[in-house]
Formats: C-alpha cells, structure tokens, sequence
C-alpha cells in the first residue's frame, strides 16, 4: 500500500487494476478447488459449504476492492446453488429453507466486503494523509535549509516538483510589468495571464474556509488537455501569488498546504534579502568607521614628519644635514603614496574592478619586482632569497608582485631588527609558489582564521602601533582576483610563514629562449 501511494497517478491505476484481475482470478480458482473439495466430502452439510466459501469471500474482501469481492461472491453464491442445494446440478431450488439460506449467504458476503472495503479505503486515506504530511515535511525543511535568497523562488518550486512528483507546476507572483512565473517541474506550463489575474482578483476576496476540501477560498481550475489547479499563496490572510500545478492525484487540500509552505518560504525569502541588506548597510558603517579609526593615525604621522622636515630645511643646516632631512621627508611621502595605494587597491577589490593580464614570468621576476616595491621597508632585513629559475609561469606580474609585497612588507615589521627575511619560489604544475618566512613571534593560534581580515591587526601589531591592518586583507583580494591563495603557518623555532599560489601554464625557460 506504501508503494502505491508512491507512484504516480496514471502508474498506480495500472498496478491496481492488474491487481484486482489477478486476485480475481485467484480467488475464483478457489472457489471451483473447494467446491471441488467439498463434493468429494460424503453427506456434506449446505451449512459448512456455505461457510468454507463465505471465507473465501471475507478473504477476498480482506484484501481486494469491494467489486472484486461481490463478483467472488456471485459466483461463490452460484457454485453453492448448482452444487450443494438440491435439485442438484441446477439453478433450481426445490426447499424454500434453501432460498433463505442462499440468500443469508449473499447478503452475508456482500456486507461484509463492504465493511471490508470500507476499512481498506480508510487506510488507504490514512497512508494518503501520513505521505502528504511527510512530504509537507520533507518540503519545509527544503525551504529551511535555503539560504540562496537571489535563487529562494526558484528553489522552493523545484523543490515541489520533487517532492510531490509533479511534472508541472509553476509559482507566479505579480510584478508591476504583469507576472513572473517561476517554472519548476520538468515540462513548462503555460498558462494565459488574463486566468492569473482573475484568479488572483478572486484570491484578494472575502477569506473562508472549506472544512469538506481542508482548503481556503479562492482556488480555480483551468485547461482544455489536462485540469490545472490554481491555489492561492498567502500571507496570513493577504494574497501575495498563485500556485499552479498539474497535479490530478492531489486533492484541493493538499495543494493549499503545499501553497502555504511556498507562502512561508516567499516571506522567508524576503526577510532574508532585508536581513542581508541591512547586515551590509552595518557593515558598511563599521567599515567607513574602522578605516576612519585606523588611517587618521596613519595618515597623521607621515604628514608631521614632512612637515618637520620642511621646517628644517627652512633653517640654516649643512650639506648633510639638508639632505638628511630631504630623504626623510621622501620616505614619509613614498609611505602616503603606499597608504593611498593600498586604499585604492582595497577599492578594486571591493567593487570587482581588477582586471587580469597575464604574462609569462619567472619566479625571481616576480620576487625581484616586490622586493624594489618595498625596499624602503626591508631595509635592515637580509633577504635569503632562494627562487628556481628553470621554468616560467603565465600570471599577472603586477597582481602577484604587489601581493608578496605585502607578506614581505608584513614580515618585515613583525621581525626584530637585523632579523633575515627568507623567500622561496619556485613553478610547477600547480602554477606559482612562493613563501616568506620571518624571525618574528609568530602567529597566535587563536588569530589564524582572523589574519587576512581587512583591518585586523594581531597583538603585536597593536601593541607596535604599527600597519593599518589592510595589507594581508588586499592580498588575498588581489590573488582571488587572479585565482589564487594565500595561507600562513608557524614555523617552529623561527617565526611565521606566509605562503601564495597562482595557478598558471609553465613552460621551461629554454623554450622561450
């Protein structure tokens, strides 16, 4: 019974009707074995030939449909009148006792395969009802566990199709230009927009419920081939869409429940889009606040520094000491132009707007381009660089240069002074690879999952006062856009480790030459 309430209408029909043929068959074979049987049986009694076939019957009546069972019945009544009741071996019947018990035979059999019917049909509705609220079931929990609010619509109509096998139905909210309708079954259904408005026109009516259907007013049928339902989705009591479906094994009732879980996903739907919405409206205003916060130090302290410098070169100074206080000042520039730098490359990232030019290049190519970007920062640092030549990889050069500008600009500050900076590279099928390792702390633990953060600076950056917290955050930005990745990792008994990968074609240096 659990597997016919599975299948789909047209299918289920057909295994029930060979069903019923073959119980049929079956138990008419029975009937003529008993009687059979009981004729060998010396002076029988009508009695016990009744009751042996009315079992017959009630078995029939057990399992099979009620039309099964009265036509087992006939015959079953038949065989007892031709066999067992004299005159025998016709269908006349000599004792009016006979006429009574024969008719007690048939009456007794057919109210009892009514009964039996009855009980069956129930069950039948019982396990209807236990499948539809396992579906509804499985349905809102489908609705549940979409947190795609862009897809939300189209999501929970495929999830009805699924669910409830329907190979047609739509869900069709109005829109100022007319409807969208969101297909989710495997067919397209098309239904004419004057029907959607008059049904929805009927929807926005005076609400009442249908307690003989289990279903709200407002429902109507369509089409010429095949009946198309239209339900209406509401919001407590304001009509919001219409659910149309295919679906001639549904009853009114189901297909209102069905439209009242796609009523709540809609309004989850957009209670998610507004949550979102007003979770980067936040994020925004904690941005604009934290870049505030953490440039007007950074930006304070070169813009004294230049002006001290100038001041000094007003006054009566050496040689030297004009060009000392010349070079501080074009350092504290160059670190305003790297501020205003990293901002705009923060910016492209945000918005999207990176574009990739790739280029074959070396390993050293790109170490040797980032280290003259950040020499200024590196000084007092050796560098044991340690890059592989023999092979080049196509990439963008200026994206992955500017990137390990940062890890070496980073491991340059959070290493002691004198303290070597070591740079691996090397290319490989897996494209670019590079490494920077400082002599520094080390990484807490509890800060991994934080560091390429934008604006987040470790402990003992805090405690430095140094790095606005934006580099390592425009360095994952930056390889994203190109594809790639970067991680960090403590090394024991040195410091951190920073590591990027560029996918990228390699091909030996040889072959270019």
């Amino acid at each position: 019974m659990a597997l016919m309430a599975e299948l789909k209408p047209s299918s289920m029909s057909r295994v029930v009707r060979g069903r019923d043929l073959v119980l049929l068959i079956g138990a008419l074979v029975l009937v003529v074995i008993s009687t059979l049987a009981l004729q060998q049986l010396p002076d029988v009694s009508p009695t016990t030939v009744a009751l042996a076939l009315l079992l017959i019957v009630l078995g029939t009546a057990t399992i099979g449909r009620l039309r099964v069972a009265i036509v087992v019945a006939v015959a079953g009544m038949l065989a007892f009148n031709f066999f067992f009741l004299p005159p025998l071996r016709t269908f006349t019947i000599a004792d009016p006792q006979n006429w009574i018990a024969l008719f007690a035979f048939l009456v007794v059999a057919v109210i009892a395969s009514n009964l039996s019917a009855s009980a069956q049909e129930r069950t039948r509705e019982a396990i209807a009802r236990r499948n539809e609220v396992t579906r509804l079931f499985d349905l809102t929990r489908d609705v549940l566990l979409t947190s795609d609010t862009a897809g939300a619509i189209d999501a929970v109509a495929r999830h009805v199709a699924r669910r409830f096998e329907l190979t047609r139905v739509a869900v069709c909210l109005p829109v100022d230009a007319g409807w969208r309708i969101v297909q989710g079954g495997t067919e397209t259904l098309s239904i004419e927009p004057a029907i959607l408005d008059g049904a929805f026109a009927k929807a926005r009516g005076v609400l009442e419920f249908d307690a003989r259907h289990r279903a709200y007013g407002g429902h109507a049928t369509t089409g010429a081939r095949q009946e198309v339902s239209i339900v209406p989705l509401r919001h407590g009591t304001h009509a919001v869409g219409l659910l149309v479906a295919e679906a001639p094994g549904l009853d009114i009732g189901a297909l209102d429940a069905i439209a009242g879980v796609v009523a709540i996903a809609i309004e989850r739907a957009q209670f998610l889009a507004e949550r979102d919405a007003a979770e980067l409206v936040r994020q925004k205003a904690d941005l604009a606040a934290t870049l505030l916060a953490s440039l007007s130090h950074d930006l304070r302290t070169p813009l004294t520094a230049v002006k001290v410098a100038i001041e000094n070169l007003r006054g009566q100074l050496s040689t030297d000491e004009r060009q000392a206080q010349a070079a501080a000042a074009g350092a504290e520039i160059d670190r305003l132009a790297r501020l205003v730098q990293d901002i705009l490359d923060m910016a492209r990232v945000d918005a999207g707007a990176i574009q990739i030019d790739r280029q074959w290049v070396t390993a050293s190519d790109i170490v040797d381009a980032a280290i003259a970007h950040v020499q200024h920062a590196v000084e007092g640092h050796p560098l044991d660089v340690s890059v592989a030549e023999e092979a080049e990889v196509q990439i963008d050069p200026r994206l992955t240069s500017a990137a390990l500008s940062h890890l070496l600009e980073n491991a340059a500050q959070y290493s002691p002074a004198g303290a070597p900076i070591q740079v691996v590279g090397h290319a490989d099928e897996a494209g670019l690879s590079i490494s920077v390792m400082d002599r520094g702390p080390g990484l807490d633990p509890a800060e991994l999952e934080h560091l390429f953060e934008r604006f987040y600076r470790g402990r003992a950056g805090r405690a430095g006062s140094f790095g606005t917290g934006m580099g390592l955050s425009i360095t994952r930005g930056l390889l994203a856009a190109a594809g790639g990745r970067v991680w960090a990792e403590n090394v024991p008994g040195a410091g951190a480790r920073f590591s990027l990968n560029v996918p990228g074609a390699v091909r030996a240096v040889s072959v270019a030459e």
